[in-house]
């Protein structure tokens, strides 16, 4: 009978002599002051992954780019390329990383706390921010004027805060749904630090929302994911 080969022996001898393969890198195509590109990065920081920053400068309307269009055909920032898997939209891209890259669990595992963290998620993703993205805004100022989209997004921040420290009165845990970072706190500190830094909102009608933002930029994947520190920010 003639002797063969284990598949391990087969495996061994076929790499024989060359390199491992690099594990493929996340790629994460991003605009250093958007708020969702802000997630995703804080997610990737909190889970420890490694990814490739590709920066769309979505004031150069390079997300209008044909090869940009293909990954994302709604042409907003960010995307995730994860080797043959592309994913676009912020909370899609998190929730895949939580079903991918379970490490560091985003959404905790008890319902009454799930749905709340989901229920926060949704007001700043659904109510506060694309109303304040950059088509709405450059719209306004055309029919309108600069000043008028300022009142416009101060007006509806304003109105997502009422509602988030309502939400949370009486939080007296470190971050907004418990001791540990969760899926609620990647999207209000995004959105509490483009208030404070873009929109001038006064943060003192909001002491909750206050205190958390404290609690955010103490924790060194809030602070890697700042839009100022990333490699398309402008150097001053």
């Amino acid at each position: 009978m003639a002797s063969g080969c284990s598949s391990n022996a087969l495996q061994a001898i076929a790499g024989a002599g060359a390199a491992p393969e690099a594990p493929v890198k996340l790629k994460l195509y991003s605009f250093w002051r958007s708020s969702c590109s802000q997630r995703v990065r804080i997610a990737l920081n909190l889970k420890g992954l490694e990814y490739e920053y590709k920066p769309v400068n979505l004031l150069a309307n390079e997300q209008s780019d044909p090869e940009f269009e293909r990954l994302n055909p709604i042409k907003y920032a960010p995307a995730l390329v994860d080797g043959d898997t592309v994913i676009a939209d912020s909370f899609a891209i998190l929730m895949y990383l939580e079903d991918m890259y379970p490490q560091h669990p985003l959404l905790p595992q008890d319902p009454q706390n799930r749905a709340l963290n989901i229920q926060i998620a949704s007001i700043v993703s659904s109510s506060i921010q694309p109303l304040q993205n950059y088509p709405v805004l450059n719209f306004i100022e055309e029919k309108l004027d600069s000043n008028e989209a300022i009142k416009w997004t101060q007006h509806h921040i304003n109105r997502g805060f009422t509602a988030l420290e309502k939400l949370l009165k009486g939080c007296n845990t470190t971050y907004a749904t418990g001791n540990e970072i969760q899926l609620a706190d990647i999207f209000l500190e995004p959105q509490i630090y483009g208030g404070i830094k873009r929109f001038g909102i006064d943060m003192s009608i909001y002491p909750v929302l206050a205190r958390l933002h404290e609690a955010y930029m103490e924790h060194p994947a809030f602070l890697a994911a700042l839009p100022e520190r990333q490699p398309d920010a402008p150097s001053s």
